[in-house]
């Protein structure tokens, strides 16, 4: 999960994010098992999740979306994939929205 843009801002802390990935990804049914087969690593703007298991990317979606409601930060960021193995944090667009119910509104 790609994260550069919030975290530039500081708005988003990139080590709770990580700490929570931790403790809340399951393998095999429980939460923080990952013995060898599961990794999560950060990098300068990124968490890195590497797994040798089958491992699903909407799940690490699913989690990230958790964790942004739970910080109260859904309403300003959203997940967006990048390509096959990658999400990235992007703000919504607030401007476009404003735009379209001002544009209803006549």
């Amino acid at each position: 999960v790609n994260c550069e843009l919030p975290i530039a801002d500081n708005y988003f802390v990139l080590k709770n994010f990580e700490e929570y990935m931790r403790a809340n990804i399951k393998v095999g049914g429980k939460k923080a098992n990952f013995g060898k087969q599961v990794t999560v690593t950060t990098d300068s703007f990124s968490v890195i999740v590497n797994a040798t298991i089958p491992f699903s990317k909407r799940y690490l979606k699913y989690l990230t979306k958790k964790y942004l409601k739970k910080q109260e930060l859904r309403e300003y960021l959203r997940a967006v994939s990048l390509n096959k193995n990658t999400y990235q944090l992007r703000y919504l667009n607030m401007n476009a929205d404003n735009a379209e119910d001002a544009a209803a509104d006549e």
